[in-house]
């Protein structure tokens, strides 16, 4: 699920802290990819990748539930929208429009 906050006056490592989230494993170039995972183990995680232009920041979130099935793969079985996925944004976004 995409969405975008404006005027956003937090560094990466704040907003990371706020949200309760950690950087991801890997990372574009021009994007933060950061995961906030939900039980002890690595999955599932929310993944939420994001890109900023100024103070304004796009966001990308989907749920990973578990990791790629072979190796050299990056494909897996994850949640692009739904009601698990719609109450993180809510708490994103009233996290930082606070």
């Amino acid at each position: 699920m995409e969405f975008q906050i404006s005027n956003i006056q937090k560094s990466t490592s704040d907003l990371m802290r706020t949200l309760g989230y950690k950087p991801a494993y890997f990372q574009k170039e021009g994007e933060i990819s950061i995961v906030r995972q939900l039980a002890r183990n690595d999955y599932p995680r929310f993944h939420l990748y994001i890109k900023q232009k100024g103070t304004d920041m796009s966001f990308s979130l989907h749920l990973d539930q578990k990791k790629p099935s072979y190796e050299g793969s990056h494909a897996h079985s994850g949640e692009y929208d739904g009601p698990v996925i719609e109450n993180e944004v809510e708490r994103i976004k009233r996290l930082l429009e606070a």
